[in-house]
């Protein structure tokens, strides 16, 4: 993905603008220019290729080692060597840094794997729960979530023997919970690679056993002459054509560089892409013209999430561990879905630093980890700032409390999912992830039909622009009860077939 550092955008003099288009004619043109590498870049990337048009990529990262430190769990979760360290401010104007990957296939690379379909009905509208509806259905995304998961091999695993004798004490008659097999992006082959195995939720795979954004579709591309990916490129500002404002003929990088293309994509992510935006339509001033740009940034989302950590007296020996989500009727816009291999070390670093290793050792060998994750409903005061001045971070500006219903549905089901593991025989103890937590950050640029409701139109172009497109989870108005990837992989295949 590629961020907008605070200090790096500046309002453009008219000078500089007409400099910039007369270089511009010198400068290799594309059909596109697609900003970001996650999962709807990519898959945009590989549908525009597949149709002929020559497509660049601009990435501000760079692309990971394949020297195994990226299962190392000292540098991943340890010192945090690959995350985002840009500060940014929250709506307390404190500091915080948001977990976000900046590399060749952005968040794909360290997803959990886990890749799910939105149910028919999660495209409705939902006023009781105050959740926006897709201007589109199901139907019309369903052939694109077929190509992703043939794209990206999504299979079930089989449950190993420990979680399937938790299951059946989980979801007893009457007790109101159904277990399925969790949709997942891996090899078969990463059972007979233990440390990979081990190793894929929340870490980045240098095997590729894990099926993310550079392996399963920027790496064939690579081999097209259409396709060309630059890394180190930092967009920080769009060019317009002269007199024509709704118009962008193309970008400019931190580093000086310019390219130019028919179409810009952002696929920078939720957090960055609307950074983009707002900053041309202020400095363009289409801020005050476009009825949908009050909406850019706004109705963010990023999912009520809980680690939830059960204690058996029992060592857990199972080792893939996440092939299973839990429903219940009772909390419609709810999941809970097993986490991945649990141990001391990893414990550890969850751990207050007072706690001695053993004692993490011998935790981590009976824990079971859960992730409970409930739907965020739309609150537009939810949003994405950019700094006022050049000199300020950008803020997220976002409460749960905002949105009341989902923080009622999540504690509720929080509390009957632990009750269930203490009759499972498992003590159990949860967290609540804070806003560094951005792994699901969505819907600042939400799509829907009304421009002054939403910021991208049904075929994923901007509201009022004529050539601006955006390919990333900003665009849901939903986060629905399940992990986004597979949805924003699906637009993507959607809007590089439009285009």
């Amino acid at each position: 993905m590629v961020a907008n550092s605070a200090v790096s955008i500046a309002v453009i003099n008219r000078m500089t603008i007409q400099t910039l288009r007369k270089i511009f004619m010198t400068e290799p043109h594309y059909d596109a220019i697609i900003i970001g590498s996650g999962a709807g870049g990519s898959a945009c990337a590989f549908n525009l290729i597949q149709g002929g048009k020559r497509v660049l990529m601009l990435e501000k990262g760079d692309f990971l080692p394949k020297d195994g430190s990226t299962l190392a769990v000292d540098q991943v979760f340890g010192s945090s060597r690959f995350k985002n360290k840009q500060p940014w401010l929250d709506s307390q104007n404190k500091e915080l840094t948001p977990g976000e990957f900046y590399n060749v296939g952005g968040k794909t690379k360290w997803y959990g794997a886990a890749l799910l379909r939105f149910s028919p009905h999660e495209f409705n509208a939902d006023p009781d729960y105050d959740c926006l509806g897709w201007p589109i259905n199901y139907a019309e995304l369903e052939p694109f979530y077929q190509q992703a998961e043939q794209l990206l091999a999504v299979k079930p695993f089989a449950h190993e023997k420990q979680l399937t004798g938790l299951i059946a004490r989980i979801v007893k008659p009457s007790s109101g919970w159904r277990a399925e097999h969790l949709p997942l992006g891996l090899k078969t082959e990463i059972l007979d690679h233990p440390d990979e195995a081990k190793h894929f939720d929340g870490f980045a795979s240098p095997g590729g056993f894990k099926a993310d954004a550079e392996f399963n579709l920027l790496t064939p591309l690579l081999e097209n002459p259409a396709f060309q990916l630059l890394t180190g490129k930092e967009v920080t500002s769009l060019i317009a054509k002269a007199e024509r404002p709704t118009y962008i003929q193309g970008v400019l990088c931190a580093d000086g560089s310019r390219y130019q293309a028919d179409h810009i994509i952002l696929a920078a992510g939720a957090m960055t892409s609307p950074r983009i935006l707002q900053n041309y339509l202020q400095q363009s001033g289409l801020a005050k013209i476009l009825p949908s740009a009050p909406c850019v940034g706004a109705n963010f989302k990023l999912h009520l999430n809980s680690a939830l950590l059960a204690f058996s007296p029992f060592k857990q020996h199972d080792m893939l561990r996440k092939t299973a989500l839990f429903f219940n009727e009772k909390f419609p816009h709810s999941t809970v879905q097993c986490l991945g291999w649990m141990d001391g070390e990893l414990l550890a670093t969850q751990l207050p630093g007072f706690v001695p290793r053993f004692i993490a050792n011998i935790l981590g060998q009976r824990a079971y980890g859960f992730f409970v994750t409930t739907e965020d409903s739309s609150s537009p005061d939810n949003r994405i700032i950019v700094g006022s001045e050049a000199s300020l971070p950008p803020k997220l500006d976002y409460l749960p409390r905002r949105t009341p219903a989902s923080a009622a549905e999540h504690k509720a089901v929080l509390s009957a999912f632990k009750a269930r593991l203490m009759s499972a025989g498992f003590l159990s103890f949860s967290k609540a992830m804070d806003l560094t937590a951005t792994a699901h950050a969505l819907g600042s640029l939400a799509t829907g039909s009304d421009s002054a409701k939403s910021v991208v139109d049904a075929r994923g172009k901007v509201h009022g622009m004529d050539n601006i497109h955006v390919s990333d989870g900003s665009i849901l108005p939903r986060s629905s009860r399940v992990n986004p990837g597979l949805t924003i992989y699906a637009w993507g295949l959607r809007l590089g077939r439009h285009l």
